[in-house]
C-alpha cells in the first residue's frame, strides 16, 4: 500500500480526533523511523514522548517476547508477580509508596482525582487547584483539571471543584485556596502548555502551602518522568516529595501503562476494593515492559546521558537563537526542550519533517523537542543542523516577501 491509500482508509473508517500528518510510519529503531515508502526520519518527539528509550529498545522488545510466551493478561483479583515487582521498583526509585496501575496518563490523573476527593470526603473537601495552560488528559475529570478552555469547550456541564492558578506564582495559588480545597495538581514542566518549567522555589513553596493547609500535593509526571529531565522524576530537582504522582508515557517504553503513585504516609484505606479499578491495568505484559525500561535506564547510564545530551541540545538551541531573530526563548530541562518562536511553529515543523526531522509544535508558537533519553551526540548535531537549515529558509522567504 501507499500512504495515500492508508489516508483513504482513515477517512472512511477512523474518527477524525487527531490532526492527521500525511506520514505512515512502519518501522522504528532508536531515534530513527521509516515510513511506508522507505524514507528515513530522525524522531525527536517519539510516540508523543512515549518512546523514551527510542523505538523498539532491545531490552523492552525482549521483555515483551519473553512474557508473551508465558501469559499476557490476568485479572487483578489474582496476584501478578511482574506488577508487584514494578510497584516495588517505582517505590524504590521515587518515594515509599503504594501504586495503582492503569493504561494511560489520563486514567492515572482520573485515579488521582478520585483519590483526592475520597481523601477529603468526610471533611467536605473536594476542590483541586491546577495550573493554567496545564494538560492532564482527555477523560472528563482530567480534561476539567486541564487549565485550557479550548480543551474543555463543548463538553459541559463539567465536574465542579476545579480552580486554576498561574505557574510559578505562589500567591496566585494561595488565592485559590478555600476551606474546600483538598489538593494542588500540576506538571513540574508544563508540556503541552509550552514547556514551562516550575521553579524549585515554586515547588518548595507548594509543598509548604499544602502542608500548612492539610492539602495533597499531586504531580503529573506523565511526560517528565522516567529520566526525561535528567532525574528519574522531575520533582527530584526541587528536593521535595509529592503525596501523589501520576506516570505513563515512557513508563512502558511503548506499551500502554499508567500509574498512580500514592505516598505510604497516606495509608491504604482511601481506595479500597470496589472503589476503583482497571481491567488491563498493570497486566504482566505491560509490567514486564516497564521493568525493562527501569533496567535499561540503570544499565546504560541514561540519567547521565539525559543530562549531558540535554545540555548539548540546550546549548545548540541557544546558538540558533543567537543567529535567528524569530526565536524568542529556549526553555526546559534535560531532554525536554521548548523553542518559543515569534512566528507560528507549524510551518517550521512541516519544513523540518520534509528534511527528515520529526518535532512537535504546541501553543501555536512553541517547538517541542524531546528526543529519546539514549539519543547520541551525532543525532543531536544532525537535528540542530536541520533546524538551522529550516530557520535559514524561513528567513530567506521572509526577505523575499519584503
Amino acid at each position: 500500500m501507499k500512504t495515500r491509500q492508508v489516508q483513504q482508509l482513515y477517512q472512511q473508517y477512523i474518527l477524525p480526533t487527531y490532526t492527521q500528518i500525511p506520514l505512515c510510519l512502519v518501522k522504528g529503531k532508536g531515534a530513527r523511523v521509516w515510513d511506508l515508502e522507505g524514507r528515513e526520519y530522525l524522531d525527536f518527539f517519539p510516540g508523543w514522548a512515549v518512546s523514551g528509550l527510542g523505538h523498539c529498545h532491545p531490552a523492552v522488545v525482549n521483555a515483551i517476547k519473553t512474557q508473551s510466551r508465558k501469559i499476557l493478561h490476568i485479572s487483578n483479583n489474582f496476584l501478578n508477580l511482574k506488577q508487584a515487582r514494578l510497584a516495588e521498583m517505582i517505590s524504590k526509585k521515587a518515594f515509599p509508596a503504594r501504586v495503582f496501575f492503569c493504561n494511560s496518563g489520563a486514567e492515572a490523573a482520573e485515579a488521582g482525582i478520585k483519590f483526592a476527593r475520597r481523601y477529603g470526603h468526610a471533611a467536605g473537601r473536594y476542590e483541586m487547584i491546577t495550573m493554567k495552560k496545564s494538560f492532564h488528559g482527555r477523560t472528563l475529570g482530567a480534561m476539567t483539571a486541564t487549565g485550557q478552555e479550548r480543551i474543555r469547550s463543548g463538553f459541559g456541564p463539567l465536574p465542579e471543584g476545579f480552580r486554576y492558578a498561574e505557574l510559578n506564582d505562589l500567591e496566585s495559588v494561595r488565592r485559590q485556596v478555600t476551606e474546600k480545597t483538598i489538593a494542588v495538581f500540576l506538571e513540574p514542566v508544563l508540556g503541552e502548555g509550552g514547556v514551562q518549567v516550575a521553579t524549585a522555589d515554586f515547588m518548595r513553596g507548594l509543598r509548604k502551602l499544602c502542608d500548612e493547609n492539610n492539602m495533597l500535593l499531586m504531580l503529573d509526571e506523565v511526560q517528565t518522568g522516567m529520566g526525561r529531565t535528567g532525574k528519574m522524576f522531575a520533582y527530584q530537582h526541587s528536593d521535595i516529595e509529592p503525596d501523589l504522582m501520576t506516570l505513563a508515557k515512557s513508563l512502558g517504553g511503548g506499551v500502554p501503562i499508567g500509574a498512580l503513585v500514592v505516598h505510604e504516609k497516606l495509608g491504604s484505606a482511601v481506595l479500597t476494593p470496589g472503589t476503583h479499578g482497571s481491567t488491563y491495568g498493570g497486566n504482566p505484559l505491560a509490567a514486564s515492559a516497564a521493568l525493562a525500561v527501569f533496567d535499561a535506564i540503570r544499565k546504560e547510564g541514561l540519567l547521565k546521558n539525559a543530562q549531558v545530551m540535554g545540555q548539548l541540545l540546550a546549548e545548540g538551541l541557544e546558538e540558533l537563537k543567537s543567529r535567528h531573530a524569530v526565536i524568542e526563548e529556549i526553555r526546559g530541562l534535560g531532554l525536554m526542550r521548548g523553542v518559543a518562536l515569534k512566528i507560528p511553529g507549524g510551518p517550521v515543523v512541516d519544513k523540518a519533517r520534509a528534511k527528515g526531522l520529526l518535532i512537535n509544535c504546541t501553543q501555536e508558537t512553541v517547538l517541542r523537542i524531546m528526543p529519546p533519553i539514549n539519543v547520541t551526540r551525532k543525532q543531536i548535531v544532525q537535528a540542530l543542523k536541520i533546524l538551522e537549515e529550516v530557520l535559514c529558509g524561513i528567513q530567506e522567504d521572509a526577505a523575499v516577501r519584503v
